[in-house]
C-alpha cells in the first residue's frame, strides 16, 4: 500500500503542477482580455480532485496515518470550486472574464497552504 500511496501522491503532484503551470502561461493574456481556461488547468483539477480523494481512501483503509477530515474537507471544497470554476468558463463561448484565471490560481495556492500548514 505504501508505493500506491506514493504513486498517488507523485500523480498529485503532477495535476498541481498542470494546474498552476496552464495558470501561468495564461497570466499574460489577462492584460489582454484573451485568458481562458486551458485543458492543462482543467486537467490538472480533475486529477488533483480524484488523486486527493484516492489518497485518502487509501491511507485511512491501509491505516497508514491518520488524516485530519477538518483539513481534507476544507482542500476538498476549495478544490471542487476550482473545478467548479474551470469547468463552467471553459464550456462558455463568450469570452472568460479576467478574474477567473488568477482566482484559480489563487484558490490552487491556498490549496498548498492548507496542505502545507495546516
Amino acid at each position: 500500500m505504501d508505493i500506491l500511496r506514493n504513486i498517488l501522491m507523485i500523480l498529485h503532484f503532477v495535476g498541481l503542477a498542470s494546474l498552476l503551470g496552464g495558470v501561468l502561461v495564461q497570466l499574460r493574456s489577462i492584460r489582454t482580455g484573451d485568458a481562458r481556461i486551458l485543458p492543462a488547468i482543467l486537467h490538472g483539477g480533475y486529477l488533483q480532485l480524484l488523486t486527493g480523494v484516492a489518497l485518502v481512501a487509501v491511507i485511512q483503509g491501509a491505516d497508514l496515518g491518520e488524516v485530519n477530515s477538518i483539513t481534507i474537507g476544507v482542500k476538498l471544497l476549495v478544490l471542487l470550486l476550482l473545478t467548479g470554476l474551470a469547468i463552467f468558463y471553459r464550456r462558455r463561448t463568450t469570452r472568460t472574464p479576467q478574474w477567473v484565471v488568477p482566482t484559480i490560481g489563487g484558490l490552487a495556492l491556498l490549496n498548498i497552504v492548507v496542505a502545507v500548514l495546516w
